[in-house]
């Protein structure tokens, strides 16, 4: 084989290596308001623009509590469900290590011996003949010419999957992270519940002592004895409720983290947490374009055009290139002798003339692209409408907290004026009943909307697309 014969092929190649009939990509309009939703409930947007944005933060930057960072890292570290993404990742690299491999050549080497014997009957001298062949080639297998793109449309197709997989890593990543600081801060919330029911259920004994005390010296009715016993039942369910609760929350942590939870880890109760930090939103809903889950469907959105590239290249010929050299001879010792050499060229062109398969699955990459477009355009919708909820919860629940307190305190008082008013024999035991269930409620969706706080801060930094990966 001479040189020009090994040069004009390749040198073909890459002249029309770059032709390509996948459509233009371009980036699509979002499908959202530019800025973010105003209203009563959302009245505190402008005024944090001095908080960091969530992809200014590192996750350790924005949950502050040691305690809570070891659990999240250990999580990271051991939960399987982000194995799995990893995994997923470093395959969908090697599909496209493969992928890529495409575009070159298969260059082997072959040795070759025969021998064979052939009978007088069939040999054309009428004597019986024993045939030697020795051969040894070094060549190209089957290369295809990537005239028309098809190869390169498909090494992109992989190329954006495979960083489409990468990004859903970092969502799971991100849900990985804001889940287990959800899980943490609801064992806390139902731990300060858990001492709030002991408490309340010593209270309600101490009631009905006094009043059992009152009934057997025939200063208490035996119906006030009654509902007295009855609100210590009750605490004692609620202590129950909220025991599985809290075991229930730790496992919960266990799943999450992959492994078991040590004892030292285990919050006490909101006020033991030291608060996630604050965030900002800032005022353009364009932050959500940067979330991982979007930047993912993205990438499909764009292999969904290398796809249809590579769709189109099916209408043209498809030309490939088999070719060998090396040296043969009938004499193992004289294989590589002078004038043993042999070389081989086999261009070969396949044209579709009739293939009805080839329309349809044209037609099913356009539709692909249509689908993935509009799955696109619904990923951002979603993610906006869970933003604005998050930020209509940061707007609103500060001043439930304010109005939860002083709820809490009006009771408190109620509750000590019925009781007083009860003992002096001024009220019946029922109004300190009332009371004593509506504290109880009370400060119970007070510790509620504490954890709602945190958890919306949590929540937040998740929606918004948490921290930039690459600055961890």
């Amino acid at each position: 084989m001479t040189k020009n014969q090994i040069l004009y092929p390749l040198l073909l190649a890459i002249l029309f290596g770059s032709c390509s009939f996948a459509p233009e990509y371009r980036k699509p309009a979002a499908p959202i308001p530019d800025k973010w939703p105003s209203g009563p409930a959302y009245n505190n947007i402008k005024a944090d623009e001095a908080a960091p944005f969530a992809k200014e933060l590192m996750w350790q930057e924005f949950i502050t509590d040691r305690h809570m960072q070891e659990v999240i890292k250990t999580a990271i570290a051991y939960n399987r469900d982000m194995r799995i993404a990893s995994l997923n990742v470093q395959r969908a690299r090697a599909l496209y290590g493969v992928q890529k491999a495409e575009l070159w050549p298969q260059v082997s080497a072959v040795g070759l011996g025969v021998k064979e014997r052939m009978p007088a009957d069939l040999s054309p001298t009428g004597t019986s003949i024993t045939a030697e062949q020795y051969s040894v080639d070094v060549g190209i297998t089957s290369w295809e010419l990537d005239f028309f793109g098809r190869i390169r449309n498909l090494k992109k197709r992989a190329l954006e999957e495979y960083l489409a997989t990468d990004a859903a890593r970092r969502s799971a990543e991100i849900l990985l992270i804001t889940s287990t600081a959800t899980a943490y801060l609801s064992l806390a919330a139902d731990h300060e519940n858990l001492n709030l029911a002991r408490f309340t259920l010593e209270a309600q004994k101490t009631s009905y002592d006094l009043i059992r005390k009152r009934f057997n010296v025939g200063l208490a009715s035996e119906l006030d004895l009654r509902r007295a016993q009855s609100q210590v039942d009750a605490a004692k369910g609620d202590v129950a409720l909220y025991t599985q609760l809290t075991a229930q929350d730790e496992n919960a942590l266990r799943l999450l983290i992959g492994q078991s939870l040590p004892s030292r880890l285990l919050p006490a109760n909101l006020s033991s947490v030291i608060p996630p930090r604050e965030i900002s939103a800032g005022l353009s809903s364009e932050l959500l374009l940067r979330r991982p889950d979007v930047i993912a469907a993205e990438h499909r959105l764009k292999a969904s055009h290398a796809n249809i590239g590579a769709a189109r290249a099916a209408f043209f010929p498809r030309i490939t290139l088999t070719s060998a050299v090396g040296t043969a001879s009938t004499d193992l010792s004289g294989l590589f002798n002078s004038g043993s050499g042999v070389w081989s060229f086999m261009p070969r062109i396949s044209i579709p003339i009739f293939d009805p398969r080839i329309g349809p699955a044209y037609e099913v990459t356009k539709v692909d692209k249509e689908i993935i477009l509009a799955q696109y355009e619904d990923i951002i919708q979603k993610a906006f409408r869970e933003a604005a909820d998050a930020l209509a919860i940061r707007g609103t629940v500060n001043e439930r907290i304010r109005a939860q307190q002083d709820l809490v305190e009006a009771i408190e008082k109620t509750y000590r004026l019925s009781n007083a008013r009860y003992l002096k024999g001024i009220d019946s035991y029922l109004g300190v009943l009332d009371a004593q269930r509506s504290l109880y409620a009370a400060q119970e969706g007070l510790i509620n909307l504490y954890l709602l706080r945190l958890i919306n801060r949590v929540t937040l930094y998740q929606v918004l697309g948490g921290g930039d990966e690459s600055s961890e």
